[in-house]
């Protein structure tokens, strides 16, 4: 019988406690974040563009970052516009976390689209959607969103009389006042570029020119612009009495109303009552 040795017993044992730790397995990865409570509004909205903002809350087994959100802002199932917005927000492990990004785009791109939906009318839907990029350590794992909404679909100003008068002062002078209006239909702003015009009365063209320019009609409002032209022998010319004395002047007004992308032609025709000066 052989006795081994007490420092080899040592030894040995040593070896078979450090190859058992070499054996056990590694500790699992940390699992993917979860998302939660997305919601997409709209935080600004024009005749051409639209900003949407998208938040939702992030939830880590472990600690992590939540570094960038890469998306695609969609309106009407076409991609009008893709980005990369930087977030930089810190994950607790397992604790809810909000987070939110904007990202604007122009969702109507020529007259014709705007047109198309202005005839259209109702709602149209936009949406942002796209990957959240969540590093842990040297781990990186994406996270897929999407959120969508409803919104009004934008609609074309309407150029109207908002009111007429002829005032005579004489049997060969009026004075004829015309308010066009603007009809706003939508629920932001609207801004002009200008509103043209040419004013004529009894087949003549007496006065032409412009209103309005960078001008801004509030939500849901009508902007109103005055023209005003003189009927007299210098403007009309010499049988100004007797087209007076009828007591009715036909005229006509038309010209086109500008803005971003918009272009809307319009004339308006009929008689005026003339009134008695005092």
């Amino acid at each position: 019988m052989h006795t081994v040795p007490r420092a080899t017993v040592r030894i040995l044992t040593l070896a078979a406690w450090v190859a058992g730790c070499a054996s056990t397995p590694p500790a699992a990865p940390v699992g993917p974040a979860t998302l939660a409570a997305e919601e997409t509004t709209v935080a600004s909205q024009g005749l051409t563009e639209v900003t949407l903002r998208y938040a939702g809350q992030l939830t880590s087994p472990g600690p992590a970052v939540l570094e960038k959100a890469d998306y695609e802002l969609v309106s009407d199932g076409q991609v009008v516009e893709k980005g990369s917005a930087p977030l930089g927000v810190a994950l607790a492990p397992n604790a809810p976390t909000p987070f939110s990004f904007q990202a604007d785009a122009a969702y109507v791109r020529t007259p014709e689209d705007l047109r198309t939906l202005s005839q259209r009318g109702g709602t149209l839907l936009v949406a942002l959607r796209g990957l959240l990029t969540v590093r842990a350590g040297d781990s990186v794992r994406t996270v897929p969103f999407a959120s969508s909404r409803a919104v009004r679909v934008p609609r074309l100003p309407v150029v109207r009389l908002e009111g007429l008068d002829g005032a005579r002062y004489s049997d060969e002078k009026v004075d004829l006042m015309v308010r066009l209006g603007v009809d706003n239909p939508n629920p932001f702003p609207l801004r002009l570029e200008g509103l043209t015009y040419a004013v004529t009365v009894g087949g003549r063209k007496l006065g032409e020119g412009t209103q309005g320019q960078a001008d801004t009609v509030d939500a849901a409002a009508t902007g109103v612009y005055p023209v005003e032209v003189a009927v007299t022998r210098e403007t009309w010319g010499q049988d100004v009495r007797a087209l007076i004395a009828k007591g009715t002047l036909p005229y006509e007004v038309a010209g086109e109303l500008t803005g971003p992308l918009v272009r809307v032609p319009y004339s308006l025709s009929g008689d005026v009552k003339l009134n008695v000066s005092r």
